[in-house]
């Protein structure tokens, strides 16, 4: 189950403080999460005592974000241990919360892994649990030490592309701290520019859905006293058009073999775009989101979400009136499409950025080098 307690507007967190943290009060270890569904109104934790109050998190996007996701996971399947939960059903449940973003299979395999393993040797559940909890605390600072090496390579990346600095950055969904154990991925780049005195401007999709551009990333820009302005996705073009943008920055959910990216809704549009504009479109993300199990974006099964989220406005301090508890904005009954992700094919990606170093052009055998050198990295 999940508690919740608001922080008072005093209680300002400085940026890059975990969004997830492992705590064990006198009643039993929890997990508390920063409940990115009220940002940027208010700053709420969640605190969840068991896997199904940390799926539920997972599919209210009360915790997102595909690095995030994978630490939250695996700290759930240790959570399960530690609680003396079945810990096959709390990974399978966690597992299968979001089924687009790799990264949350990737971290309860880890820590599920590490309990089956200290199991197998000791042969109690009590003693096996705490194994899950160090490899959920070995994902969250590789996550961290990964979150740094991207800045690093992504702004290499961008000083050749665009020599003389004055980067203005179209930037989509969130990809910053609220979605990493660091600085994020493609947000930690721009920072990093920001910091070094080369970002002019940070573009900020509204980005659907939820709107986690103009509340996550703005909000992320703000307190980094970045210069940002936001922009609804439709007028990406616009910008374009205008000679406005001279790199597109995005994250990822999951890059299949072939290099093709899963990333938020309203990626593949920002890629076309580029391309017909001649502009660097780069993908920012861990070595976890690498996935050559599957080979190419025709299998990757995207995520629908609900209709409400398109013929309503939901706010937490918004009046409870439709379906979804929000403010329609839609006629009664209306049906709404609605993904969370779309599918960029290799052919429009610049290049792609992870703590292990940039590829270009992006191809089958550069990923699976690049894969390889992240897993010997991981255990040598």
């Amino acid at each position: 189950m999940a508690d919740q307690y608001a922080q008072t507007g005093e209680d300002i967190r400085p940026v890059g403080t975990p969004v997830v943290r492992w705590e064990e009060p006198p009643e039993g270890p929890v997990l508390v999460l920063l409940d990115q569904t009220r940002l940027p109104a208010e700053e709420v934790e969640l605190v969840c005592t068991d896997a199904p109050a940390l799926v539920e998190a997972i599919r209210s996007l009360a915790v997102r974000g595909a690095p995030l996701l994978g630490i939250a996971g695996a700290y759930g399947v240790a959570l399960a241990a530690a609680r003396g939960f079945d810990v096959d059903d709390a990974a399978s449940a966690l597992a299968g919360a979001r089924p687009t973003a790799v990264n949350l299979s990737v971290g309860v395999r880890r820590a599920q892994g590490a309990y089956e393993a200290a199991l197998a040797k000791t042969g109690d559940p009590a003693q096996a649990a705490p194994a899950a909890l160090a490899a959920a605390r070995q994902l969250h600072q590789e996550d961290a030490r990964a979150s740094a090496r991207m800045a690093e390579h992504g702004l290499a990346l961008l000083d050749e592309l665009l020599p003389g600095g004055g980067h203005r950055i179209l930037t989509h969904c969130n990809t910053g701290m609220l979605v990493s154990g660091g600085e994020g991925t493609a947000f930690a780049v721009a920072l990093a520019a920001h910091r070094a005195g080369r970002l002019r401007r940070l573009w900020v999709d509204e980005t659907r859905p939820l709107l986690q551009g103009a509340r996550l990333t703005a909000y992320e820009a703000a307190r980094n006293d970045m210069a940002y302005t936001l922009l609804p996705d439709s007028a990406a073009g616009s910008l374009f058009a205008a000679g406005e943008v001279d790199a597109v920055l995005i994250g990822a959910d999951r890059i299949t073999a072939d290099g093709s990216v899963a990333n938020k809704i309203g990626s593949y549009p920002l890629a076309v775009l580029a391309r017909y504009h001649h502009v660097p479109f780069i993908v920012v993300a861990p070595s976890t989101t690498l996935d050559p199990e599957t080979p190419d974006g025709t299998s990757i099964e995207v995520e629908q979400r609900p209709g409400y989220e398109v013929t309503e406005i939901i706010t937490p301090q918004a009046p409870v009136r439709g379906a979804g508890g929000g403010i329609p904005v839609a006629p009664l009954g209306t049906q709404a499409y609605n993904p969370a992700f779309d599918v960029t094919p290799p052919e429009l990606v610049t290049a792609i950025v992870t703590e292990e170093g940039a590829i270009s052009p992006v191809t089958a055998q550069a990923l699976a080098d690049l894969s390889a050198r992240a897993r010997h990295a991981t255990t040598g």
